[in-house]
């Protein structure tokens, strides 16, 4: 029989992307009102491995991954949806959005990200929203999946995911520290 334990608090990450560079200085303060300060940002982005937002957010569009200081629990991160899709609607016009925020959380293992689609590899986790098994860390770096999308396998965000995974971890092992 297996003994449930708490997992370990999780690393909160956030994608934004926009069709005006910048939204982002007016979305940031608002995210640190909701989720506390922001530890790294990452530089921008290249967005041009789907043309699916196009549509609906016009084109050249921005992207940039932010990392919050405080860590999550992993339960977490459905609420956390929850209140990111609100956000974006201070963004929205005509129906039509100009920001996305895509929350997610980072563990030494994995890099999961929070959506309201439902898919064969998607679990549930409530409120209408399901975690993505987007990356895994193996053979000291992340692997992606038969599914990840394609811009989260690109090298650049996955470098910078892997040094935000560093960082996470010198930050759990200080905290696992400070409890014995």
């Amino acid at each position: 029989m297996s003994t449930p334990k708490r997992p370990d608090p999780a690393k909160l990450i956030m994608s934004l992307f926009m069709n005006d560079q910048t939204i982002l200085e007016a979305v940031l303060p608002l995210l640190e009102e909701k989720f506390g300060s922001i530890d790294i940002i990452s530089p921008w982005f290249d967005f041009d491995y789907t043309d699916y937002y196009y549509k609906e957010m016009g084109s050249p569009l921005f992207r940039r991954v932010v990392v919050f200081k405080e860590l999550i629990e992993q339960e977490s991160l459905a609420s956390i949806k929850e209140a990111t899709n609100q956000l974006e609607t201070l963004w929205k016009a005509d129906g039509q959005r100009s920001l996305n925020i895509d929350p997610g959380y980072l563990v030494p293992s994995r890099f999961i990200l929070a959506t309201g689609k439902d898919y064969s590899h998607r679990v549930y986790i409530g409120k209408g929203i399901y975690a993505d098994l987007t990356l895994i860390y193996k053979k000291g770096g992340f692997q992606k999946l038969e599914w990840t999308y394609p811009d989260y396998a690109g090298d650049a965000i996955k470098g910078f995911l892997e040094t935000v995974r560093a960082k996470y971890c010198l930050d759990l092992k200080r905290k696992r520290e400070e409890f014995k």
